[in-house]
């Protein structure tokens, strides 16, 4: 071996030993909050992330408590958790088990769903929250009739470009389906609605079947206006499909799970979309894939699928069975999940995947530390990642968690979209003594309400692009881009 030769290898594993140092130092996980059954039991069921308010600290729901029928909470970054609200109080008239993640408005007050109760047919509402606790119920499903035509068990809420909240119902709407029937007690295999912030509910679809049935999570909005989600059943093979719908409710279905032998392309997705880069929207199936335990998928808004990633696929499913929380887009443009088994300890992992596909597993719970991480991951604008896990800890009631893989801080906007004189909430980090923001380059106006959220409306003449804000420590851009709607 030639001495260039050597030397060349000695500093390739050299570098390889620093960067992999470097790496260490840089992820670092933490348990923030056990919950123990009083202040909450079960937080990230039904597909529920957190959320960053307007003053910097991160809001959450649970699906039980020791008493009551969930809890919405508030945890600051460093770990210091409030229970907000306590549901079932009185009667149940205000819901039980809350559903989804919860929508932050510009005002700084949160929507939501629950998924059961709220009138005597037990069947779901949606809610209004402020940062201080005070809850508002806008709507009760099922209360036109005991068929649920409005729909039953809505599964969370997305705010779009016109104001509006749109999401899905579990249940309910056609009831001429034999596949749609009796499931639960309510007949139909669901609907999607649009409500505007006052509760005013319209019913845009009902499923039956053939287009889809018995969706599990919310919708996303993407940069055409329309709106893309899942189902989990229903479709041509019975296995879930993917489906597009304009703000009319012309809905259609892309990709109906298992038209591959052996559904090596997907079987049961549980979880919703997330809009990429490229313009194509990423999911999770919770079943399917070469070892049926679950798979990662791209598809374009033209319903061409293409399956990223199948779990189990190492030994022991050490690298995560059964992902049922959503995807979210990292600010370095790779995906970040999580799974609900499997890992080292059967307990769950947390991941990252690559657009084209390359799984890392960051983190194996191994029940102390949490147990089964079920609605999926934030990205909160100090860079970091927060979650919850669904049992262990403790009291086995759960725990809320923080990631950190080295990334820096980003704003995020809300809402995401808008038109000219459209007012815009900006989250961020130490955004005390900024100066200026701008939309794709062009400024707007801007007052400074906290060190953590600036409001502003977007400016005449704006076109799509990111939001940046000129702070004494630097510049920070949006973690996605604003679209400016004609």
């Amino acid at each position: 071996m030639s001495k260039l030769i050597w030397y060349n290898r000695a500093s390739a594993a050299f570098l390889l030993m620093f960067a992999t140092a470097i790496a260490s130092r840089a992820q670092t996980f933490t348990t923030l909050w056990q919950f123990d059954g009083h202040d909450g039991s079960g937080p990230g069921t039904f597909g529920m992330q957190l959320v960053q308010g307007t003053d910097g600290n991160l809001y959450g729901t649970t699906d039980r408590d020791g008493v009551w029928g969930g809890t919405i909470f508030k945890i600051t970054t460093g770990g210091t958790l409030t229970t907000l609200y306590y549901f079932c109080t009185p009667n149940c008239t205000d819901g039980w088990g809350p559903s989804g993640s919860l929508v932050l408005d510009a005002g700084g007050n949160f929507y939501g769903t629950t998924s059961i109760y709220g009138t005597a047919n037990y069947f779901g509402t949606i809610f209004r929250v402020t940062p201080e606790g005070t809850l508002t119920t806008l709507y009760r499903f099922c209360r036109e009739a005991t068929s649920c035509p409005d729909g039953a068990r809505p599964e969370g809420l997305v705010l779009a470009a016109d104001g509006s909240f749109y999401g899905m119902t579990a249940l309910g709407g056609i009831t001429s389906f034999p596949n749609c029937l009796g499931t639960e007690g309510v007949e139909g295999c669901g609907t999607i609605f649009k409500t505007t912030p006052q509760g005013r509910v319209t019913t845009l679809h009902k499923f039956g079947w053939t287009d889809g049935g018995y969706p599990a999570a919310g919708l996303v909005e993407a940069a055409d206006g329309n709106f893309y989600g899942t189902t989990g059943a229903g479709g041509s093979y019975g296995n879930g499909t993917v489906l597009a719908m304009t703000p009319g409710g012309k809905m259609t279905s892309l990709y109906s799970f298992c038209a591959q032998t052996n559904c090596v392309d997907g079987d049961d997705p549980q979880a919703g979309l997330v809009l990429g880069t490229d313009g194509d929207l990423y999911g999770t199936t919770a079943l399917g894939g070469t070892g049926n335990r679950g798979t990662i998928f791209k598809i374009t808004p033209r319903g061409t699928l293409t399956t990223l990633y199948s779990f189990c696929s190492e030994a022991n499913c050490a690298d995560g069975e059964s992902p049922f929380g959503a995807l979210i887009l990292g600010t370095d443009g790779n995906f970040y999940g999580i799974t609900d088994y499997g890992g080292a300890y059967n307990s769950g992992t947390i991941f990252k995947i690559t657009p084209l596909g390359a799984l890392t597993t960051l983190h194996s719970f191994d029940g102390t530390d949490g147990s089964g991480p079920f609605g999926g991951l934030c990205q909160a604008t100090d860079g970091n990642f927060y979650g919850t896990t669904l049992g262990g800890g403790a009291s086995n009631d759960g725990t809320v968690f923080r990631l950190s893989v080295g990334l820096g801080a980003f704003l995020k906007t809300v809402p995401v979209a808008g038109k000219a004189g459209t007012a815009v909430t900006i989250l961020g980090t130490d955004l005390t003594g900024a100066t200026s923001v701008t939309f794709n380059g062009t400024p707007a106006t801007i007052t400074v309400v906290s060190p953590s959220s600036i409001t502003t409306t977007v400016p005449a003449g704006a076109t799509t692009g990111k939001v940046q804000v000129t702070t004494p420590g630097g510049t920070l851009s949006s973690n996605v881009t604003f679209q400016v709607a004609p």
